[in-house]
């Protein structure tokens, strides 16, 4: 249980590093620009952003949400995304009982977080980050499979990548104002990290993505926000229906079969 504990402490210190670097991510790839190059500077002032300030969430409580020297204002949302990946990733070691699987899913959480920002801030998925998601995620879940010779696993979650991608890819041919081809890319992703734990993990979160999306443009069209034919950024709910599965899907199939199987 220590040593549990201390793994997540790790990742989630991880995470809130990680969380500060797709900050930029999020910000720079949609323009096209480098991640790396130039360093953290203010977009008005250019001022290069000190070492002290890109602690994560304590810079910008230090700064007080606005640059050191211009005193532009930061938004919130850059200690929230730390705060959040931080979180994310500590409940993610928490989740699973070996560290053989931790890469992989720390690694989709990571690139998740970022695509769920970009697809709400431009509505866009880019083939920057899914498209080398594929070979880096395959390699880690395969890694994870020969640690616990559970070859199978691997195979169900190319399987289950291929499926749900040609699923996506059919919605998308029939009605293609309903979806992007970003959703159809970031499918087999989904797909393979939802079958590597199991066939109900798999279906659970391929069905929560839609569940996700009728809920929200539901509660948009209650708020007024939108209409029924108000078009909204996809990825989102597809990187959450991985996230529900991951925690819930036992608890959630159990309470199905309960459902299909009462006891009296």
């Amino acid at each position: 249980m220590v040593e549990a504990r201390m793994i997540a402490l790790f990742a989630g210190l991880l995470g809130l590093a990680v969380g500060s670097f797709l900050n930029v991510v999020v910000y720079r790839v949609p323009r096209g620009e480098s991640v790396v190059n130039p360093p953290s500077h203010c977009p008005r002032c250019d001022s290069l952003v000190r070492a002290r300030h890109n602690v994560p969430v304590v810079g910008w409580v230090l700064l007080r949400g606005r640059c050191a020297d211009c005193r532009l204002p930061i938004s919130v949302r850059y200690p929230l995304v730390e705060l959040a990946t931080g979180l994310l990733f500590a409940a993610i070691a928490l989740r699973f009982d070996t560290v053989a699987v931790l890469p992989a899913y720390l690694w989709f959480a990571g690139t998740g977080v970022a695509l769920a920002l970009i697809d709400l801030d431009v509505r866009r998925l880019p083939n920057a980050i899914v498209v080398p998601s594929y070979p880096v995620l395959l390699a880690l879940l395969a890694g994870a499979a020969a640690w616990e010779h559970h070859w199978w696993a691997l195979a169900r979650a190319v399987i289950g990548g291929a499926v749900l991608f040609g699923f996506y890819l059919l919605v998308v041919v029939a009605y293609p104002a309903g979806m992007g081809w970003g959703d159809v890319k970031l499918s087999g992703l989904v797909g393979g990290v939802l079958a590597f734990l199991s066939w109900q993990t798999f279906v659970i979160g391929a069905f929560a993505a839609f569940l996700l999306g009728a809920v929200v443009g539901v509660a948009v069209m209650l708020a007024g926000r939108g209409g029924r034919k108000t078009a909204l950024p996809f990825g989102p709910f597809m990187i959450g229906g991985v996230l529900l599965a991951v925690f819930a899907a036992a608890p959630v199939a159990s309470w199905y079969g309960t459902l299909l199987s009462p006891s009296y």
